[in-house]
């Protein structure tokens, strides 16, 4: 009994001492992945809803598009596979703007106008927001990026999933955590400050 026992640890500190040295095997294949970042295609809609909306100004809905494509080289190595994080191609930006406007202005009249200029202004903010951290969304995802190391895996069908686990690493990477929420924080400051300089002259002239 106590020799069966003796030969199963041994065989749990062989394989275990085995896996360690493959996943250590796998580090000296890691090498600098390669960023791009690129901002969506807008697009924006404008509508009148049947509900009532507030007379002197419309709303903006803004749809952040966030998103990592995952490209990794693969390498064999002895039984089984390293998977190396080779690139990183990302897409963040607004995407769709919904832009709502009262129905009881019509299309194309003074007070219509005047409320989708304004709304344009909060569209416009949100654009400037991507520009203004750009360069902390390239350094962050870098950082996340580079973080990432190469991953041992015993067969090719296990490097597709070990490619979603890489991905979902990259967004929950802290880095790239807090660069999505310093965009969100940057929205909201912009758009605060659009509406407090707002004294709706030129919308009191079209109701005149």
């Amino acid at each position: 009994m106590f020799s069966k026992m003796r030969f199963l640890l041994f065989l749990a500190f062989v394989f275990g001492f085995c896996n360690l040295a493959n996943a250590n095997v796998c580090a000296i294949y890691k090498i600098t992945p390669k960023i791009t970042i690129k901002t969506p295609e807008i697009n924006k809609t404008v509508v009148q809803p049947d509900e009532p909306m507030n007379l002197t100004h419309g709303n903006v809905e803004a749809t952040l598009v966030n998103n990592y494509e995952v490209v990794v080289d693969v390498r064999q190595y002895l039984t089984g596979f390293c998977v190396i994080l080779k690139s990183v191609d990302a897409t963040i930006g607004y995407k769709d703007f919904l832009v709502q406007i009262d129905k009881r202005h019509e299309p194309e009249s003074c007070a219509y106008n005047v409320i989708l200029d304004h709304e344009n202004q909060h569209i416009d903010a949100y654009l400037s927001v991507i520009e203004d951290y750009k360069k902390d969304l390239h350094e962050s995802l870098y950082s996340a990026a580079n973080s990432i190391m190469p991953v041992f895996v015993q067969g090719q069908s296990d490097v597709v999933k070990i490619v979603d686990v890489l991905n979902d690493r990259l967004q929950k990477h802290p880095d790239i955590v807090l660069a999505i929420q310093k965009i969100h924080a940057g929205e909201e400051i912009k758009n605060k400050a659009i509406d407090e300089h707002e004294d709706y002259s030129e919308l009191k002239k079209c109701l005149e």
